[in-house]
């Protein structure tokens, strides 16, 4: 019997040692290290204003409905759009009706907006996690004329700034992107609305 009772203390206190080291000790580490190495990111690349406030982050999109913004992706998040508590797509089958008609009421909404020429799937189809915070370059061009005129700024001039807030990846066959949040505050500093 003293056998067993040594087999279970040893287990026991080993039982106590891995679970206090995997369960607190090593979080707590990769956290602090984390924290000190990687701040903006590991606080969760927030966006802040000229006041100090926190309007967002880098990594979840915003639901932009105004003209002289660009609009980001859809969300199909459940209760509200860009919902970062509960992330997820709509898991509906590209031939499902429900969806069809979802991306029609898109098209029609981006028609109704006066955007024009061929509509980037990435405006009309959400993403998996529904919150991603990028659009593609073509995506962001296409709304060009309609931002430009709502805000009262040359074509051109919302052009350039497009192509000069693009960003790509390494990686082949990855198309340029534009952060949707970032691209709408340079507006706003481009025409003194932030």
């Amino acid at each position: 019997m003293t056998e067993i009772w040594k087999a279970a203390k040893s287990s026991l206190f080993l039982f106590l040692v891995l679970f206090v080291i995997t369960g607190f000790v090593y979080p707590l580490a990769v956290t602090l290290i984390a924290g000190a190495a990687f701040p903006y990111q590991a606080h969760g690349s927030l966006v802040v204003d000229d006041q100090g406030r926190v309007i967002g982050s880098d990594l979840i999109g915003q639901n932009f409905s105004a003209p002289f913004y660009f609009q980001g992706r859809p969300s199909e998040t459940p209760i509200t759009a860009y919902n970062a508590s509960s992330s997820g797509g709509s898991n509906l089958a590209p031939g499902n009706p429900l969806l069809v008609e979802r991306i029609a009421e898109r098209v029609r909404s981006l028609r109704d907006a006066d955007v024009q020429g061929q509509i980037p799937s990435d405006l009309v189809m959400a993403s998996g996690s529904g919150l991603d915070p990028a659009i593609s370059l073509d995506a962001a061009l296409v709304q060009v004329p309609v931002v430009a005129e709502a805000r009262g700024l040359p074509e051109g001039e919302v052009r350039a700034l497009v192509l000069a807030r693009a960003e790509s990846l390494p990686v082949p066959f990855v198309e340029p992107y534009v952060n949707v949040l970032s691209l709408n505050r340079e507006l706003d500093r481009l025409d003194g609305r932030d």
